[in-house]
């Protein structure tokens, strides 16, 4: 027992590790959590896109770190590249797809009271879910 509890706080940085989450569209990895916030790194794999989408109560940053994404964004489509970031409010659907041949990167921060992955409120999705 006092093993584990030395170890479990030597190496508290590697207990915490998130693992890293395959969706059809490519997978996602969580970085840090804190009280009302969450920071993660989506990868979403070339001519793939995440479902239309909006959250009851989070609000998200995104920033494209490599890439080129079309964002949906209610009624509105932008192109996003690299070095361009998104607010999304919550409650706003929202899209993103890979318009390239390489994985689009991006990091995600969510703000929010309720920062779980069954907040999501899917209106289409090309994989099924729902």
């Amino acid at each position: 027992k006092e093993l584990l509890t030395f170890l479990s706080k030597k190496f508290e940085n590697v207990i915490k590790e998130y693992p890293v989450i395959k969706r059809p569209w490519g997978s996602y990895e969580v970085f840090m959590v804190g009280k009302h916030y969450l920071v993660k790194k989506l990868i979403i794999k070339p001519k793939s896109s995440i479902s239309l989408q909006k959250h009851k109560f989070r609000s998200e940053h995104w920033v494209v770190v490599k890439g080129t994404g079309r964002f949906y964004f209610d009624e509105e489509i932008y192109k996003v590249k690299v070095n361009e970031s998104i607010y999304i409010p919550k409650l706003k659907k929202h899209k993103i797809e890979n318009m390239g041949k390489t994985d689009l990167i991006i990091i995600e921060v969510q703000t929010g009271a309720y920062l779980s992955e069954d907040d999501v409120i899917r209106f289409s999705d090309n994989y099924g879910r729902v």
